[in-house]
Order: C-alpha cells, then sequence, then structure tokens
C-alpha cells in the first residue's frame, strides 16, 4: 500500500454548500473518492491511497490536470484506490465536484 499526499493551490473556491461528497466504489479497476469542504477556499488537498506502487508522477499529473480544470478550492480529498486507470479517476473527481456543488438541502 502507499499513501501519496499533494497539497495544491486552486485558483477557485468550490461552488455549492454541501459539506460532503461520496462518489465510486472500491472495487478493481475502480476508486472511492470523498470530498469535504473543510480547507481554506485556496487551498485542495487530496491524500491516495492505492495498493499500485510507483505511479506517483502519473498522479501527479492527474491532479494537477483536475486543479487546472474544476473549481475544486477549500476541498480535502480522500481517494481509496483499487488500480484506476487515469480517465476513472478523471470522472471520478468531476463527479464528485458535480456533487458537491450541489446546495444542500
Amino acid at each position: 500500500m502507499e499513501t501519496l499526499c499533494f497539497d495544491l493551490a486552486a485558483p477557485e473556491p468550490a461552488a455549492g454548500t454541501r459539506k460532503q461528497a461520496l462518489v465510486g466504489v472500491v472495487a478493481s479497476g475502480n476508486l472511492e473518492i470523498l470530498l469535504e469542504r473543510v480547507l481554506p477556499p485556496d487551498r485542495c488537498s487530496i491524500e491516495i491511497d492505492t495498493a499500485a506502487r510507483g505511479f506517483k508522477p502519473l498522479w501527479e499529473a492527474v491532479t494537477a490536470d483536475f486543479i487546472a480544470h474544476r473549481a475544486a478550492g477549500g476541498l480535502r480529498i480522500s481517494i481509496n484506490d483499487g488500480g484506476a486507470r487515469p480517465d476513472t479517476v478523471a470522472l471520478r473527481l468531476a463527479q464528485g465536484v458535480r456533487l458537491i456543488e450541489e446546495t444542500e438541502a
């Protein structure tokens, strides 16, 4: 098991009022992502637990692309990876941001 942590400057805060969002499932080739609105609006932290060791450069690229294209400021993101491909990671991150952008009832 490998744990990777990225603390990133976020150009835009996440929209919406929802405090948490959970997307995905832990399974082979998939991942589960928990997003929590707990950080200052100009920061985003991403912690990844993965069984696939040695892919830090790939995770850096995927998280940098995510921050560049999505408003993720204020979010702490925890990823439990089951060996997902980069396109699946990008999809789940987009789904998570979309869900947390919703207005909490």
